[in-house]
C-alpha cells in the first residue's frame, strides 16, 4: 500500500490498453484515491466502464477535459481543490497527432498538424503543472509526470511528428522540476517501451518494433502496461522524494542499443 492516503489524479484513459490505465491500476492496488478526466461523451464511456471493474464509476470522481480548453483545465482542479482540496500526483498521459502527419515523410509534415501535435502533446502539461501546483503544494509537495518515448534521441520511422512534441515535453519536464521544486513538487517523464495501445496503433511498424525489442533489447522482451504502472508507483510514492527532473526509461534497455546483437 505504497500510496494510502494519496490523491491522484490520472488523465488519458482512454481504454483496457491505455497505459494510462495501467497506471491507474497500480495506483488503486497500492491504495491511492483516485480521480480521472476524459475527453469526449465515448471515452467517458470507455472510462465508465474499465472503473465499474474496481468499484464503481460513481466512485471516483470525473471530469471533462479538452486540454486545448484552457476552461475545462482549469475546471478540472478547481473541481479537486473542491473535493479535496489537495492533491499528491498527477499522471499526464496526454498525446495526440494526425494519422496522416505521422504516415507523411517527415518534411512533408503540415503546420497546422506540427502545432497540434505540440499543442497536445507537449504544451498542455505546462497548464496542468501550473493549476495542480496550488494542490500539490498544499498536500506538502507532490509529483507530477509525464509520458514519453526514446524516439526523442533516436530516429524510429513512422514516430515523426511526435518525437519533436515529446522532445518539446521532455525539456519543458526538466524546466517544470526547476521551477516547482522550491515547492517540493517533483516533475519526471516516463519512456516506456514500444506498447500496444490506441495511440501507438497511428505509429506505422509498431509491431515491428515490438519484435525488434525482442530480438535485441538487454531484457529481450517487451514491457507491459503493468509495469510501467510500477514505474509510476515509484514517482508517486514517497520514495521518490529526491527523484524529480529525470526521463526514466522502462523499456527492457532498448534505448542502450543502437544496433542488434548477435544471437
Amino acid at each position: 500500500m505504497l500510496l494510502k492516503g494519496k490523491q491522484a489524479l490520472i488523465m488519458g484513459v482512454a481504454n483496457q490498453r491505455s497505459i494510462a490505465w495501467g497506471i491507474a491500476s497500480a495506483f488503486h492496488r497500492e491504495g491511492a484515491t483516485l480521480a480521472f478526466t476524459y475527453q469526449g461523451e465515448r471515452l467517458k464511456e470507455n472510462l465508465d466502464a474499465l472503473l465499474d471493474t474496481i468499484g464503481g464509476h460513481a466512485t471516483f470522481p470525473t471530469f471533462p477535459c479538452d486540454v486545448q480548453n484552457d476552461e475545462q483545465v482549469q475546471a478540472v482542479f478547481a473541481g479537486l481543490q473542491d473535493r479535496w482540496g489537495r492533491l499528491d500526483a498527477v499522471a499526464h498521459c496526454i498525446a495526440f497527432a494526425t494519422r496522416e502527419d505521422l504516415a507523411r515523410p517527415f518534411p512533408e509534415i503540415s503546420r497546422s498538424g506540427y502545432a497540434l501535435a505540440l499543442d497536445i502533446s507537449a504544451y498542455s502539461l505546462i497548464p496542468v503543472a501550473r493549476h495542480a501546483a496550488p494542490l500539490l503544494a498544499a498536500a506538502g509537495g507532490g509529483s507530477i509526470f509525464s509520458m514519453t518515448y526514446n524516439a526523442v534521441n533516436r530516429v524510429v520511422p513512422g514516430y515523426n511528428v511526435m518525437a519533436v512534441a515529446k522532445a518539446a515535453l521532455e525539456t519543458e519536464v526538466r524546466y517544470l522540476a526547476s521551477e516547482l521544486g522550491p515547492r517540493q513538487i517533483r516533475v519526471n517523464a516516463i519512456s516506456a517501451g514500444a506498447i500496444k495501445t490506441l495511440a501507438s496503433s497511428a505509429v506505422k511498424g509498431i509491431s515491428k518494433l515490438r519484435d525488434l525489442t525482442e530480438q535485441t533489447a538487454p531484457l529481450r522482451r517487451n514491457v507491459t502496461q503493468e509495469e510501467v504502472g510500477d514505474v509510476a508507483v515509484f514517482l508517486a510514492s514517497d520514495l521518490s522524494r529526491a527523484v524529480t527532473g529525470n526521463t526514466i526509461f522502462v523499456d527492457s534497455g532498448m534505448h542502450l542499443m543502437g544496433i542488434a546483437q548477435e544471437q
